[in-house]
């Protein structure tokens, strides 16, 4: 299992990572005339980046722990 640290280096990782897959160079690479049942391959490679990077902010969401939380100090209270 990822430690805490690990997990949110490889969430920022996921985030510059697929703003760079949304840059035209890469969009352009599927700026085809073929088509996959009428819909351009350009379209269908968009729509499964960012299904991809829906899922895994959600796989991350689960794993990250949430930022606001903190555990309770230990000891006696006086």
């Amino acid at each position: 299992m990822m430690s805490g640290r690990k997990l949110q280096s490889a969430a920022l990782f996921l985030t510059l990572f697929g703003a760079m897959l949304f840059m035209p160079p890469l969009v352009l690479l599927f700026n085809l005339r073929q088509r996959l049942f009428g819909i351009p391959a350009e379209v269908i490679y968009l729509f499964v980046v960012w299904l991809g990077l829906v899922i895994a902010t959600a796989w991350f969401a689960r794993r990250l722990p949430a930022s606001g939380t903190q555990s309770p100090p230990s000891g006696p209270d006086n």
